[in-house]
């Protein structure tokens, strides 16, 4: 049984890892008044570039380059059409998505043939810490992560303290997403605000297509990220828009996904359809409102116009 605990706890958070970069800054945005539907599509480009850039240059450190120079570049559009622009938050983000999705299958077929799959990717392999990847449970889950993994944790646990009400960027960006008016009569740089936010979404959600794609598989398929970047949006709605319980959702997400491969080790017969399916009813869970209310940013989806 211990085993079997093992191997739930490390599938779980290796399955939360890129599920945790993405979030981080999906909260980030949408703390500031930002909200990016389009996260999926940023993770999906990212680890199209990632492969792409991976594959034609033998160099998995080339394919991260290449994962955020694409996301940023995926996040400057989002950010003009969003904020520059005002255009409907949700619908750019819905179809950019669509873009992402039709872009990187043909850009696979392009580039990898007929089928547009990549396999034997150079990519990242685990890296043990010695000493602590020995720890029961918690060492292999932990502390036996390729440098991709190691990154996930530093950037979501740092975004998560850097966003905490009692740091000065904490407070601008709840200024910004809650009253954006009064915060730019209060002389900070709203725009500004805003357009590095999402840069850094499309950052974040960048190196977690990169991390799927060159850590954890060593290939591309279309559509591999398969929703995660929805799963990153209801992460921070079930994390109420906090940090460490936005975090938490991740990990939880994470460990229903791993509960997939453990649940015959464990003496659960379910038909593996349903199994697959719980990660989304745990986040239907969380966004009804059962887990406890919340609020989100008073500014959330509202464009920002200066008053005259």
């Amino acid at each position: 049984m211990s085993a079997v605990i093992d191997e739930l706890a490390t599938g779980g958070v290796r399955m939360a890892l890129p599920l945790l970069l993405a979030s981080a800054g999906e909260l980030l945005s949408e703390r500031a008044g930002v909200l990016n539907l389009s996260a999926e599509g940023m993770m999906l480009t990212g680890a199209f570039a990632g492969a792409a850039g991976a594959h034609a240059s033998g160099s998995a450190t080339v394919g991260v380059l290449t994962a955020l120079a694409a996301g940023l570049l995926f996040a400057a559009l989002q950010a003009l059409l969003s904020v520059t622009l005002r255009a409907d938050q949700i619908v750019t983000g819905i179809t950019a998505n669509a873009l992402a999705l039709g872009g990187t299958t043909y850009g696979a077929r392009l580039l990898f043939g007929d089928q547009g799959k990549a396999d034997a990717l150079p990519g990242f392999d685990p890296l043990p810490i010695p000493g602590l990847h020995s720890i029961p449970v918690l060492g292999p889950a932990l502390f036996e992560q390729s440098l991709l993994g190691y990154l996930a944790f530093a950037v979501a646990g740092g975004l998560a303290v850097a966003l905490s009400r009692r740091t000065t960027w904490g407070l601008v960006i709840d200024a910004v997403g809650e009253d954006a008016v009064t915060a730019d009569r209060c002389g900070l740089p709203v725009r500004l605000i805003r357009y590095a936010t999402v840069l850094l979404t499309g950052a974040t959600a960048a190196l977690a297509g990169a991390h799927l794609a060159l850590s954890e598989v060593h290939a591309f398929s279309d559509n591999i990220t398969g929703g995660i970047g929805y799963l990153a949006v209801v992460a921070v709605i079930a994390g109420r828009w906090r940090g460490w319980p936005t975090l938490l959702a991740c990990l939880v997400f994470g460990l229903a996904q791993s509960l997939q491969f453990a649940a015959p080790a464990i003496g659960l017969h379910i038909s593996a359809p349903l199994l697959t399916t719980l990660p989304y009813a745990f986040a239907l869970l969380a966004v009804s409102g059962l887990v406890g209310r919340s609020r989100a940013p008073s500014g959330l989806t509202v464009p920002f116009a200066r008053a005259g």
